[in-house]
């Protein structure tokens, strides 16, 4: 349990972090803001809605003005409520109404309320980062306003504080979020108009930053960069995530029982894709060589990449954090392996169809790709998996490749 001197000693980091107190109460360290503002620490009460048993957070307060002991007796007067059945956030805001202290739908309690309407909609991790945006620079200047009260001036100051932090692009996306709010707040009747709409070439500009990706002239010493370090788990994902250059989220996710070791597949169900539909990825040798290599280490596991607990897989940024170890962090992010697997194969002379739909990216017409997610261009795909994993061979080992277009047409 945390005491005042490991609160105390707590600093800000680059991004908030957690300090567990017990029974899922913890004290959140939140960042610095650039304008010198000292980063917050809030007590938050993780626990599970009863009706929907979804996992929600009640915000209890800020430390120092809530004390340890004052927090954990709201956390446990929020617990009572939970055993008679009562959300402790939809208690929180009827007591505030009931005081007069807030207006019956403020901004937060409507926003709140899209966000559980919409959380199915979402990947839980992309629901968290969300609300966490909200809490951090949303909430704490309109958060408590009437949302019938706030006018342009008011959205555009919120984003220009965030501009001021020079993340031009995350103020635009704030800018969104508000913005789908008013319409959720529109059709249920909470608004007649949207103020943020009327913020249309108001935001600075700014350019899209694509995904850093390794050339091939940077393979070999990435290579040995990589064999270099002694996390030997996190070694195999980043060269599996190479192998297959899927999306972070799917080799997270990935399960043993996904592996089809007789027909030399991995079967990704369509909840953990992007596009929410099924994929299989064809296995070259290599990639199941080194699931064999891999089954010792997490086979005790119903996932193949954990770090810590079996039961829990590999942390979102885990390989990002890796490659930023063996110094590659301006060269490559994880999503950049899809630009060097997708160049390469177009300058190899695989079809545009093949490499597309290997990629998992968007099908022109979503039914017949609901209906052809293994079938089309599987010969195809099967070939473009082994070259793949025989060119990185070939970089890493120096062997010899036969280009694709010299057999494509026999």
């Amino acid at each position: 349990m945390l005491k005042d001197v490991n609160i105390k000693n707590a600093k800000p980091q680059e991004k908030p972090y957690r300090l567990p107190d017990g029974e899922w109460l913890y004290l959140e360290i939140r960042p610095n803001r650039k304008s010198g503002q000292a980063g917050k620490k809030v007590w938050l009460l993780k626990y599970r809605q009863p009706d929907t048993r979804k996992e929600s957070i009640l915000t209890i307060g800020e430390y120092p003005k809530v004390s340890i002991k004052q927090a954990r007796h709201a956390a446990d007067e929020a617990r009572d409520l939970l055993k008679r059945f009562i959300d402790p956030n939809t208690h929180k805001k009827d007591e505030l109404i009931k005081q007069g202290r807030v207006a019956a739908n403020t901004f937060e309690i409507v926003a709140r309320e899209w966000h559980a309407n919409n959380y199915e909609k979402w990947k839980p991790t992309n629901a968290a980062k969300i609300l966490r945006r909200l809490e951090l620079d949303v909430f704490p200047y309109i958060g408590e306003r009437p949302i019938t009260a706030l006018e342009p001036p008011d959205i555009l100051d919120v984003c220009r504080k965030i501009e001021s932090r020079g993340a031009f692009e995350y103020a635009s996306r704030i800018k969104q979020f508000i913005a789908a709010v008013y319409r959720y707040a529109i059709v249920t009747g909470k608004a007649r108009h949207n103020p943020a709409s009327d913020l249309r070439g108001a935001l600075k500009a700014y350019k899209q930053q694509h995904h850093a990706a390794l050339s091939n002239a940077d393979l070999p010493q990435f290579f040995r960069d990589l064999e270099a370090d002694s996390s030997m788990v996190l070694k195999l994902a980043i060269r599996f995530t190479l192998l297959t250059f899927v999306r972070t989220e799917e080799v997270r996710g990935a399960q043993w029982s996904e592996i089809d070791w007789e027909k030399a597949v991995w079967n990704i169900p369509g909840e953990r894709m992007k596009m929410k539909l099924p994929h299989t990825v064809p296995l070259s040798r290599q990639a199941l060589d080194l699931l064999r290599e891999l089954q010792p280490l997490t086979g005790d596991s119903d996932f193949l990449f954990y770090t810590q607990r079996r039961t829990v897989p590999m942390s979102e940024n885990a390989m990002l954090q890796l490659i930023r170890r063996i110094g590659w962090k301006e060269k490559t992010t994880v999503h950049g392996f899809r630009a060097l697997a997708s160049s390469n194969f177009y300058d190899a002379g695989f079809r545009s169809e093949a490499i597309e739909k290997q990629l998992a990216h968007k099908e022109p017409n979503a039914v017949k790709g609901a209906y052809n997610h293994m079938a089309r261009f599987w010969e195809e795909r099967v070939r473009l998996m082994q070259w793949w994993a025989d060119f990185l061979d070939s970089q890493q080992h120096g062997a010899k490749v036969i280009p694709f277009r010299t057999y494509a047409a026999t």
